[in-house]
């Protein structure tokens, strides 16, 4: 299998994987419903960025070291669903607060710690998710020569970059448009608290599955 095919079958397999609804689409779409376009976007880069890390860690081969050391593969679970919890409790404590009113005709401006606030949550949430490592690792092992090139290594990280945070953009920007954020305003206590539940369930799964071994 050539280098150019290598980057094409992991990115596909990625790509599918981050269509698969999971904590960091819930998180892009409350955001992008709840805030803006340009916070779901933040969001989504940080998701992307995530991924990057999951990539760099994966070709480095930690992840399978983490996975090979119980304890410290337990731990990255707890403290993973613990955020996940954290996140649900916070958007569940904010579903009944309305959103800002903006004047027909202008723009919300959306400072710049709002956006850095929406990138490190995108982060953090793509880094709380194990099971994300566990994909990565999974796809490089079965598509990766036992040595991969420095090129094909960038070609995999850019191929990792674009894949996550297209996708999650692409999410944002759609969810972001008026008729969804006009539903969103009549529905914002249920839908917010639906986003919390989801996110907690998957925190929930998550630290049950704390002791259970990769197959």
């Amino acid at each position: 299998m050539n280098e150019i095919t290598i980057v094409l079958a992991a990115s596909g397999a990625l790509l599918l994987g981050a269509m698969s609804p999971g904590p960091s689409f819930v998180l892009v779409a409350q955001t992008s419903l709840g805030a803006s376009r340009r916070e779901g976007v933040a969001t989504a880069v940080g998701v992307g960025a995530g991924g990057l890390a999951f990539a760099v860690l994966a070709l480095c081969g930690l992840i399978a070291t983490l996975m090979a050391v119980e304890p410290l593969f337990v731990a990255a679970k707890i403290l993973g669903a613990a955020y996940l919890l954290w996140t649900a409790v916070k958007i569940w404590r904010g579903a009944r607060i309305p959103l800002p009113q903006v004047p027909a005709g202008t723009r919300r401006q959306v400072g710049g710690h709002r956006l850095h606030r929406a990138f490190l949550r995108g982060f953090a949430v793509q880094l709380s998710n194990p099971k994300t490592a566990i994909v990565y690792a999974s796809v490089f092992a079965s598509l990766l020569p036992a040595e991969p090139t420095l090129g094909l290594a960038v070609a995999l990280i850019c191929g990792v970059l674009v894949v996550e945070t297209g996708w999650y953009s692409a999410v944002a920007a759609g969810l972001s448009i008026a008729v969804f954020r006009r539903v969103y305003e009549r529905t914002k206590a249920g839908v917010d608290r639906a986003a919390a539940v989801l996110l907690g369930a998957l925190g929930v799964k998550l630290l049950l599955s704390a002791w259970e071994r990769p197959a």
